[in-house]
């Protein structure tokens, strides 16, 4: 990974990018690091996936991003995004991860994330702050923040499949690692 201090992993659904950056996260965690930022992991009910939550790594703090049937806010497909949540728990994740933490999460940017105007200015002050960022890409996202993201020249773009996702994470430890200057604090 050469140096680069922004690692955006895309995949299509379902490939393992939010399991490598949970799993990354706690390898850093065992090491002394401090990690912050938002996971999002989904919501399973009877019938399968109902939603979206949120979860921010520094503080433990939870919300929902989206809900089936949520009714209120934005829709993407059967989803109703919490734009709420998504700014308190999602945005102020990361802000506080800027501020406090050697390594900002940032799972995901996505079409429901990007609806969010103060998601989207937390995802732009990460990329700007000078620490180590690692992130997960929704597959086919063509935004103009996804877009400046990947151009950048400190950043790194790793599609996630089914055959690496396992060896992933000790990877990208290793780098973050050596970006944030070794071992044990």
């Amino acid at each position: 990974m050469n140096g680069k201090r922004v690692i955006l992993l895309t995949g299509p659904p379902r490939s393992g990018k939010s399991t490598v950056v949970a799993k990354t996260a706690e390898l850093l965690k065992a090491m002394g690091f401090k990690v912050g930022g938002v996971l999002t992991l989904e919501m399973a009910g009877e019938r399968g996936r109902i939603g979206f939550k949120l979860l921010d790594l520094w503080r433990g703090r939870e919300g929902v991003l989206a809900l089936a049937g949520l009714k209120g806010g934005p829709r993407i497909g059967r989803y109703w995004v919490n734009l709420g949540d998504l700014r308190d728990i999602g945005a102020g994740a990361i802000d506080i991860a800027i501020r406090e933490c050697d390594l900002i999460i940032i799972d995901e940017i996505g079409p429901m994330e990007l609806l969010s105007e103060e998601f989207r200015g937390s995802i732009a002050r990460a990329f700007e702050c000078g620490k180590p960022v690692l992130a997960t890409v929704h597959y086919r996202m063509g935004d103009r923040l996804v877009r400046e993201a990947k151009n950048r020249g400190d950043s790194i773009l790793i599609e996630v499949s089914p055959l690496d996702r396992g060896e992933l994470p000790a990877k990208l430890c290793e780098a973050i690692s050596g970006l944030l200057g070794g071992g044990l604090r």
